[in-house]
């Protein structure tokens, strides 16, 4: 089956079912998945704006802390400020990574979930706005 990308579906999707796994009950609660979830967000969110700045960027492949390097190159458009306000922000999503997919449930600290929670709401927030 093909997959149509939609960058700014996928954001909300993914924060809607982090938040849940954030909030949820044991045994629903896994905030460590959610932090996984929290990244992949705020990387959607970022990807849709650059969409509508540039619509001819391919940026599907990129991830944290690439993505933010690749927008640091590449933001211009009628959202360049808010592309850069994220890519220049050294907090934003830091220490987040595609391969904490593999990662022991203990290498995924409360404390940086809960701040990649925040990245992520102002991420989609700001792609809603844009």
């Amino acid at each position: 089956m093909a997959y149509t990308t939609n960058f700014a579906d996928a954001a909300r999707r993914h924060l809607e079912a982090a938040n849940c796994l954030f909030d949820g009950e044991p045994p629903c609660r896994r905030r460590d998945i959610a932090g996984y979830l929290y990244g992949i967000a705020a990387e959607c969110a970022l990807k849709d704006i650059i969409r509508r700045s540039i619509p001819w960027q391919e940026p599907e492949r990129l991830h944290f802390p690439e993505l933010k390097s690749y927008v640091r190159d590449i933001a211009r458009g009628r959202h360049a400020g808010t592309l850069r306000k994220f890519a220049e922000d050294g907090a934003f999503m830091s220490e987040w990574d595609i391969a904490m997919r593999y990662a022991a449930k203990k290498d995924i600290a409360n404390l940086q979930v809960e701040r990649w929670r925040v990245h992520a709401q102002r991420a989609v927030a700001a792609m809603e706005d844009c």
